[in-house]
Order: structure tokens, then C-alpha cells, then sequence
């Protein structure tokens, strides 16, 4: 082998001019404007060009005039992007929303009590002595269960007054009447009439107080939560819809929801993803969107419309909103 040969190994050759964009970062020279480094992302590379994926999908959502769909799992609302989700549906920009069990239980608590900020280095022990729930660097006082305990029991003796089986979406709903907080995002769902499903209404503390609930002597043993007729609207509300866009905030459920509905429709027309969930598992919540158009749950289209950003929300929601439904 000649060192010609070799060096060809090493560096080989190309003629050939790409005709994509340059690689390039924002320019500071001038400062710093959020809307021009924003837009400067698409030219950055990894996540941030992602990112800037997600920003032009959803943008494109709203000029087709798309049923949104806005799914997210608790955590989102146990952080400060709680204010971020009810700002959406507030002003309109949100048609349906998806969560867990858990968002409805911290979204009533925080409008009567806050979360407080702590860390993640904590003595574990010492935080249960102490009646201290951890989130990640978010801790929760039990008391704040205590008086939630007793808001629900108010609650549940209207909400099943009239009738014993009752759905997810109407809980969210008439829980939501029942709020003054205009950072809930329960209220800006009643009051703007967006419907809230949560498939798994029984996994958080709102399940384990409808359980003590129905155990006391004075209450119909009867009274349930019925989920078929949610997935019936929900499904056939997407089937009317000329165009639907999801944006999914985390994986499990919420997510799944959204997409398997749409399938009934032929999928959703776009999708944006903002995940941690690892794909190589085979798990839902880590499965990116290109694995929901082999299913059907969302449509192929020769133009970009979807994308996956992987990344913790708290770091990029913000930025998508503020770009895409705020600039």
C-alpha cells in the first residue's frame, strides 16, 4: 500500500456540493434578541435545530386552523410550566387536553396551596418524618393532601348528587367551575370549555379519595367513573375535525391517547414530541413519532410535519410557546 493509497483511507475525497444550509450559531455582535436566536436554531444542529422543527410544525398548526391537542403528564404541572398550559388554553390555542390523574390533583392544590422549591440531594428519611413529598427538586408538603382530601369530599357531594356514574371529562370540568386560581388549568378548561381527558382518572389521590369516598355508610356504593363514553367523543370529535396537530409534552398515556384516537381518522395531519423516553426499550413513552406512521396514528406527508425534540420540557416548552403561539 502506497502512502497515496493510505492518505485516500484517511482523507477521502468528494465532489459533491451539498446543497443544504450552513451550519451556523447566532451572532451576538448585537446583543441578544430571543426571537432572532430562536430562529437561528434551525441552523444549529441537534436538538436545537429540533427544536426549531417543532416551533415550524406548530406554527403550521395554526395556520391550517388544526384541532390542537395538548397532552402532558403531571410533572408538567407540578412545575412552573403549570402557568405555561393554562396560558395556552386561556387564549385559545389549545382545542383538547390529555393528562394523568396527577395534573388534575397538583393543579387544584396549587390553587390553594404552592409547591416549594427544594433539591435534589435530600435525606429521603428525614423528608418522610418530616411529611415532605419530593419530585425531583420540587417538594410537596403532606398538608397539602390533608386539605385536598377535604375539598374533594365537598366536591363529590354535588358531583354525584344527581347522577351515581359520571366521566372523566365532567370531573375536570365541574372541578374546574369550582376554581377562583386563573393560573388553574382546570378553570381555564371550564371556563373556555376545552375538554380535559384523563383516561387514568384513579391514578393519583383524586382514585384513593373516590375510594374512602364510596367506603363511608352515607354515600351510594355505586356512584364510578365511566371512561367508554370520553373515548367515544374523543374519538369521533377528531373523525369531524378537517385537521388535527398534537403536542405532546412527555409520553405514557396522554400521549397514546391522543394518537390512538386519531388513528380512527387515518392519523393526525402533525406532531410534535418533547421527550426523554429512550426508544431502544420498545416503550410508548420513548417511541418517537416516525414509529406512530407505521401504525397509522399519524400521517406521512411529503412536507415536515412532525418531530421529536429530546429534551426536558421545562428547558424547551416555554421557548416553543413563546415562539410559535406568543411571537
Amino acid at each position: 500500500m502506497t502512502e497515496d493509497d493510505s492518505r485516500e483511507h484517511v482523507v477521502p475525497g468528494s465532489d459533491e456540493d451539498l446543497e443544504t444550509a450552513d451550519v451556523r450559531g447566532y451572532d451576538f455582535r448585537d446583543g441578544a434578541d430571543l426571537s432572532s436566536l430562536l430562529e437561528s436554531y434551525g441552523t444549529t444542529g441537534f436538538q436545537a435545530t429540533q427544536l426549531s422543527e417543532a416551533i415550524e410544525i406548530a406554527e403550521q398548526m395554526q395556520e391550517d386552523d388544526a384541532k390542537v391537542y395538548l397532552t402532558f403528564t403531571s410533572n408538567i404541572v407540578s412545575s412552573g410550566l403549570r402557568e405555561t398550559v393554562a396560558a395556552l388554553i386561556r387564549d385559545g390555542f389549545v382545542d383538547v387536553v390529555i393528562t394523568t390523574s396527577g395534573s388534575l390533583t397538583e393543579d387544584v392544590i396549587k390553587t390553594a396551596k404552592p409547591f416549594k422549591m427544594g433539591e435534589w440531594d435530600a435525606d429521603e428519611a428525614a423528608l418522610r418524618k418530616r411529611g415532605i413529598n419530593r419530585l425531583g427538586n420540587i417538594f410537596v408538603p403532606s398538608d397539602r393532601y390533608v386539605w385536598l382530601e377535604e375539598y374533594l369530599y365537598d366536591f363529590f357531594d354535588d358531583f354525584f348528587a344527581e347522577e351515581s356514574i359520571r366521566t372523566p371529562t365532567a370531573f375536570a370540568r365541574e372541578l374546574g367551575a369550582t376554581l377562583e386560581d386563573e393560573d388553574s388549568v382546570l378553570k381555564q378548561a371550564a371556563d373556555n370549555d376545552v375538554p380535559v381527558y384523563c383516561p387514568a382518572l384513579t391514578d393519583a389521590e383524586v382514585g384513593n379519595f373516590l375510594y374512602y369516598y364510596r367506603q363511608r355508610q352515607d354515600t351510594d356504593s355505586n356512584i364510578g367513573i365511566e371512561i367508554l363514553d370520553d373515548y367515544q367523543k374523543l374519538i369521533e370529535d377528531g373523525m369531524f375535525a378537517d385537521t388535527t396537530g398534537l403536542i405532546a409534552v412527555g409520553g405514557g398515556v396522554p400521549k397514546h391517547h391522543a394518537i390512538m384516537t386519531n388513528l380512527f381518522r387515518g392519523g393526525a395531519e402533525y406532531a410534535v414530541y418533547i421527550s426523554t423516553g429512550m426508544e431502544g426499550d420498545g416503550s410508548l413513552s420513548g417511541a418517537p413519532p416516525n414509529e406512530a406512521v407505521s401504525w397509522g396514528k399519524i400521517k406521512d406527508d411529503t412536507e415536515l410535519n412532525y418531530t421529536q425534540v429530546e429534551a426536558e420540557a421545562t428547558l424547551v416548552f416555554p421557548l416553543l410557546v413563546a415562539e410559535a403561539f406568543y411571537k
